[in-house]
């Protein structure tokens, strides 16, 4: 008997579609709507384990881009992120919000994390080496040439990811912004371990959508600045997917 093996095993049904090498998962509902509204993306059913809306994005002579949310903390993050490497992405993209540890990150500045501290609970069930813990230098660097060139600035760095939205502390956020850790949010590091895992390249954009450094909550989610930034950093996401090779 092997001990280790699982008794659920993500895959593709033969009623489901084949996707490309590109995949972009979108954590918030309304810029997943966006892209899909301005991507002309087809909405498409999935048949088993598929808590969240996919679409698929046409591309001449390819298979489709695929592009799925949201999500809502690691557990479904992990879930969506192994159904479409199920369906056959290779490379994914994910585009989410954040909330700022650093005095001089204010909201609609964008991050490019490159790793993540893990306060959630979906990780430790993917053993992964010490080589596991980080979003893929290629593709970061990719992503950052396409910002620069869209005149959007960004900050690369270390994020920490929770489980509990309602817990980050007043000792925790002092002590993480101390150490060099960016922002706060809730998918990242589940994402980059599942990837390390299944052997798939992964990196993100993450916009500052509310500031905690000061030890007082200043959210900024309604602001038409967040919004104008993140459908920016939305259309980088898809430009870099529709002209990958």
């Amino acid at each position: 008997m092997d001990k280790t093996r699982t008794l659920i095993t993500p895959t593709r049904t033969e009623e489901e579609p084949r996707i490309g090498t590109d995949a972009i998962m979108i954590s918030i509902a309304s810029e997943l709507r966006a892209m899909a509204a301005f991507s002309n993306a087809e909405k498409t059913a999935l048949k088993i384990m598929c808590p969240f809306e996919f679409f698929l994005i046409k591309k001449d002579g390819k298979l489709p881009l695929a592009l799925a949310g949201p999500l809502l903390g690691a557990p479904q993050g992990a879930i969506v992120l192994e159904k479409l490497i199920a369906l056959g992405a290779r490379r994914v993209w994910v585009l989410g919000w954040c909330g700022s540890l650093q005095p001089d990150l204010r909201i609609e500045d964008l991050i490019i994390p490159t790793a993540a501290l893990c306060e959630e609970g979906t990780s430790a069930h993917y053993p992964v080496g010490k080589n596991g813990k980080q979003t893929d230098s290629i593709l970061n660097e990719h992503l950052g040439n396409a910002l620069q060139k869209a005149n959007l600035s960004f900050i690369t760095g270390p994020v920490w990811t929770t489980d509990a939205i309602y817990r980050e502390t007043e000792a925790k956020v002092m002590d993480y912004g101390s150490k060099g850790i960016l922002a706060v949010e809730m998918e990242m590091s589940a994402l980059i371990t599942v990837a390390a895992y299944r052997s798939v390249a992964l990196a993100g954009v993450l916009v500052v959508s509310d500031e905690l450094s000061s030890l007082e909550w200043h959210p900024g989610f309604r602001g038409e600045t967040l919004k104008n930034r993140s459908r920016a950093a939305c259309k980088v996401l898809l430009d870099l997917c529709m002209n990958a090779e």
